[in-house]
């Protein structure tokens, strides 16, 4: 069993940035940031594997940036030039042995944190 504990999250303007952390409890293969905004699905943003190979959603390609710290169990977000778009419920996920999902969808991931709201006003 893996426990993640998630930290930031909050409002911003647009134009802004925030940084979101993650924290496990104990090292896992890969780790993902999710989000879902109010009725839709939860869409995979990004994702990293053992800390070196990293995944992007398109639309968040170049503002945003997964990185992890396996000293530290911790996996952060990056997110820049934030736009209204991008609000939504932020989650952390984790897993060890689903190497046949993608590594941004959600169905390849066993564990998963609390969620935290990111909001982004114009």
């Amino acid at each position: 069993q893996v426990q993640l504990v998630e930290f930031g999250g909050g409002s911003v303007q647009a134009g802004g940035s925030l940084r979101l952390s993650c924290e496990a409890s104990r090292y896992v293969n890969y780790m993902g940031w999710f989000r879902q905004a109010p009725g839709k699905e939860r869409e995979g943003v990004a994702g990293v594997i053992s800390g070196a190979r990293t995944y992007y959603t398109d639309s968040v390609k170049g503002r945003f940036t997964i990185s992890r710290d396996r000293a530290k169990n911790t996996v952060y977000l990056q997110m820049n030039s934030l736009k209204v778009e991008d609000t939504a419920i932020y989650y952390c996920a984790a897993g060890d042995d689903n190497w046949r999902s993608p590594i941004l969808s959600p169905q390849r991931y066993s564990y998963w944190g609390q969620g935290t709201q990111v909001t982004v006003s114009s």
